[in-house]
């Protein structure tokens, strides 16, 4: 008995090859013909089809923002409503670079790459080595070595990976931020920022929600919640519409709960079941 998927096999006997589809005895007398079972022919069909099936994303032109459907495997296409080109190669940068990119797919800059482009648009993008001009990203971009970024970054989610050290010169605009190295500019998430244990921030954070692992040395404005963990340390000034900090956390710096949402008119201490160091606030 063989696989129901199997074209082919060897017998057991004479070791001889032969199709399956086509059993030895059919093949000598010549008035049988190979039917496999319905439930099988079932089952081969449907992996057929999805070993078959061609994966598919949906994009917008960079022009008009028409949406259109493409296959994953299209190196570029024509948008429909503008007749423009949109390419959808991705890209790997391992030596200096210097051509604008616009592209629906991904950038990778190896440990060595030099992308010195004034303008880079990319689905998503991996920097090791270096980045001098401006991107602008529609998902994530994240950053695993050691630079200092003059130009404006703007992205859907950036993740400062934990050997990464990085400097923004201007500021960075994000949907949210993961910071799990350490990192250095003025942040503005439409939505959360989150610092790791291990994760370091130095500069000013506007976002609607913040949580603090590691440590931030800068003011803070959310427009609802921040979070102090045990252990982490806020160096700077807070504002927000609920403020909730651990014990062990250390806070330096003036605190305001704003009115604009619900809140607690005083700072909420969580208290664990296990003993941990007070909550150090110096005003």
């Amino acid at each position: 008995m063989e696989y129901a998927a199997a074209k082919s096999t060897l017998c057991r006997q004479c070791g001889r090859h032969f199709d399956i589809a086509v059993p030895p005895e059919a093949t000598a007398v010549g008035t049988r013909e190979a039917v496999l079972p319905g439930e099988a022919q079932s089952l081969l069909r449907r992996f057929e089809s999805l070993w078959n099936r061609e994966h598919s994303t949906t994009i917008h032109c960079f022009e008009c923002r028409a949406e259109q459907e493409i296959s994953s495997s299209a190196s570029s296409t024509i948008c429909p409503a503008c007749s423009t080109n949109i390419d959808l190669r991705d890209y790997k940068i391992t030596t200096s670079f210097s051509r604008n990119i616009r592209t629906h797919g991904s950038i990778y800059v190896s440990a060595r790459g030099d992308l010195s482009s004034n303008t880079v648009v990319c689905r998503s993008a991996v920097i090791k080595g270096k980045l001098r001009g401006s991107l602008h990203c529609v998902g994530n971009v994240e950053f695993k070595g050691v630079g200092r970024i003059p130009g404006k970054l703007t992205a859907h989610r950036v993740i400062v990976d934990k050997k990464a050290n990085v400097e923004f010169f201007r500021q960075l605009q994000v949907d949210s931020l993961e910071i799990r190295g350490s990192m250095s500019g003025e942040v503005v998430a439409e939505s959360s920022v989150l610092i790791r244990k291990n994760g370091s921030l130095d500069g000013n954070v506007r976002a609607k929600s913040i949580t603090v692992y590691g440590k931030v040395h800068g003011n803070i404005i959310v427009g609802e919640r921040c979070e102090l963990k045990s252990r982490s340390t806020l160096r700077g000034d807070l504002k927000a519409a609920r403020l909730v900090i651990e014990e062990g956390a250390t806070f330096i710096g003036k605190s305001e709960v704003t009115k604009s949402k619900p809140a607690a008119s005083e700072p909420q201490i969580v208290r664990h079941e296990e003993p941990a160091a007070p909550v150090k606030v110096v005003c």
